[in-house]
């Protein structure tokens, strides 16, 4: 036998795969892509309220918006911190940076009287934002 024939049959005995192995890749991102998908709702949700419940239809909008929510004990709350009535205006002017179209949700529980709700409300349309609303919950039928 040549020393050819013998090259040859060792080249072919030690080529190396140039392919990758994605199946290790494709199982990590699946069980990343699960985590995250239960994560994310725990994530959304910061003082808890015992909204009011509504047939209204849901408002889609892009962007996140201020949050101000108000507890059964009265307590008022900026995104997920508390604040004297006081501080509201102030802050959330500070805030909005001077954006008055900056969607501000108003999220009261029900036991909370109707009044205080609205005057919150109120104050914060008297302050120039345009686009203040109330959450409440879907009603099951």
């Amino acid at each position: 036998m040549s020393n050819r024939m013998l090259l040859k049959g060792l080249r072919k005995k030690n080529k190396s795969i140039n392919q990758i192995n994605v199946t290790p890749f494709v199982d990590v991102m699946l069980v990343l892509l699960i985590v995250f998908m239960i994560t994310a709702p725990l994530l959304t949700v910061g003082v808890s309220v015992d909204l009011p419940k509504t047939k209204a239809a849901q408002l889609n909008q892009k962007g996140d918006p201020i949050v101000v929510s108000i507890k059964k004990t009265g307590d008022l709350y900026l995104q997920e911190r508390v604040i004297d009535t006081v501080q509201l205006l102030p802050r959330l002017k500070a805030i909005s940076a001077g954006n008055k179209n900056l969607r501000i949700y108003v999220r009261g529980d029900k036991d909370v009287p109707y009044g205080i709700v609205l005057e919150t409300i109120a104050k914060i349309k008297s302050s120039g934002f345009k686009k203040v609303a109330l959450v409440a919950k879907l009603k099951e039928s």
